[in-house]
């Protein structure tokens, strides 16, 4: 038989990230981006560095194929509003001068900044403008480091969990969730402080365990386009933390099919054993595979992406007692699985509105007692996530708006056997 241990629907601390996220968001133009977009800033000027005011600027996503047609103000400056992260083209075009065009890198939570020189000719002539190689944010004063799609991909991460990747930024400890009986997650500390005042959100929505300090849920390494982390003189869409925030993306389709399959295996007889007892050899083996995929339903306008990944892993726990009682000493078997599946929609609505629609699911199943020993009970952790989004630009106004609903349920499915 089954029994339910506990089902929790965390629909307060979701409703309100959604409403600070929706009232907070919504800003005049100025360099300013949002916890699931970046923009892109600039001022286009002449030989002479005066500003050109009335130049048309058209910004294009090379992915997707979104166009954004702007017009520099009276002090020859430009404003994006809120994009997808990803790599985009700007060109900026005015009468009696040849256009420009530059071609950069955006950021999730970041301000990208294009100042383009015009000069003096043919309005039809094109000149190519080479961004600089080192890309330094001289928008905003965050304190921050930014992982891409490319650098995620080749990063040798242990075990797939995606909080692992903060650990590449300076005062960042990773803390198994299994010791606060939370088997499969993780939490996050910043400079030694509690992982309780960390904020951890994924496109604009907070995932953050109010009681452990981990997440509600995992998502699959594979499925993330940016990964985020900021420390101080954060931006003003991140929620309310004295410590630090991460802030992932996650990847859309684009105009071209894409996608990849993997397998990851790992076994004790490649690796330096468990600690046993005398005479005795305790197998590990865990797998890893899965897949993604992402394209378009309709070309510049509507996009799928789908990614699943999934863990199996099998081990003898040992237990080791002291002398005098050593041959006391054993194991229990301490299986884990876990699942990890995601569907995520992208509608181009307009030139200057796009909608998207993200359902995942999570679920774990262990039999260890929170990494503490054999537990009586196994446990399993479901969690499904629907989240919805809308970015738009009205004159000189940016709105990004977010709605998330989640509900995670624990239970104890099953009893144990002892080995």
């Amino acid at each position: 038989m089954s029994t339910a241990a506990g089902k929790v629907a965390r629909v307060f601390p979701c409703l309100f990230a959604t409403w600070l996220t929706l009232f907070s968001i919504l800003a005049p133009l100025i360099a300013q981006t949002t916890v699931g977009t970046g923009s892109i800033v600039g001022i286009s000027s002449d030989p002479s560095s005066a500003v050109v005011s009335g130049a048309s600027v058209t910004i294009t996503n090379v992915a997707t194929g979104q166009v954004i047609h702007l017009t520099t103000n009276s002090s020859g400056s430009f404003n994006s509003g809120a994009l997808t992260p990803g790599n985009y083209k700007t060109l900026v075009s005015a009468k009696g001068f040849s256009s420009a065009e530059v071609s950069l890198t955006v950021l999730v939570g970041n301000t990208a900044t294009v100042n383009v020189n015009l000069q003096i000719g043919q309005q039809n002539q094109i000149i190519d403008v080479q961004g600089s190689a080192v890309r330094v944010n001289t928008e905003q004063a965050t304190v921050q480091g930014v992982l891409n799609a490319d650098q995620i991909d080749n990063l040798p991460v242990n075990g797939r969990n995606f909080l692992d990747l903060a650990q590449l930024e300076p005062g960042v400890q990773i803390q198994d969730g299994a010791n606060f009986s939370k088997d499969g997650y993780s939490s996050i500390s910043f400079g030694g402080r509690f992982s309780r005042t960390a904020r951890i959100e994924v496109d604009g929505i907070d995932v953050s365990d109010e009681i452990f300090g981990s997440t509600t849920t995992n998502i699959p390494a594979s499925g993330i386009q940016e990964f985020q982390l900021s420390q101080s003189s954060m931006d003003l869409s991140t929620e309310l933390t004295t410590s630090g925030a991460i802030n992932v993306t996650t990847r859309s389709g684009t105009n071209a099919i894409h996608g990849e399959a993997f397998s990851l295996f790992r076994d004790s007889s490649l690796a330096a054993s468990l600690p046993t007892p005398p005479g005795l050899t305790e197998p590990f083996q865990r797998s890893q595979y899965g897949g993604r995929l992402g394209g378009p339903i309709v070309k510049n306008k509507f996009f799928y992406f789908l990614d699943g990944e999934r863990t199996l892993q099998h081990e003898q726990a040992p237990v080791l007692v002291a002398a005098p009682f050593q041959q006391y000493s054993g194991s229990f078997s301490s299986p884990f699985h876990e699942d990890n599946l995601m569907a995520k929609a992208d509608y181009q609505l307009t030139h200057s509105v796009r909608a998207f629609y993200r359902f995942s699911y999570f679920q774990n199943a262990f039999s260890a007692n929170g990494g503490l020993g054999f537990s009586v009970y196994g446990g399993k952790n479901v969690t499904r996530t629907h989240v919805a989004g809308f970015d738009f630009n009205t004159g000189s106004f940016s709105h990004s708006f977010r709605f998330g609903y989640f509900e995670n349920w624990a239970a104890a499915p099953r009893r144990n056997q002892r080995y």
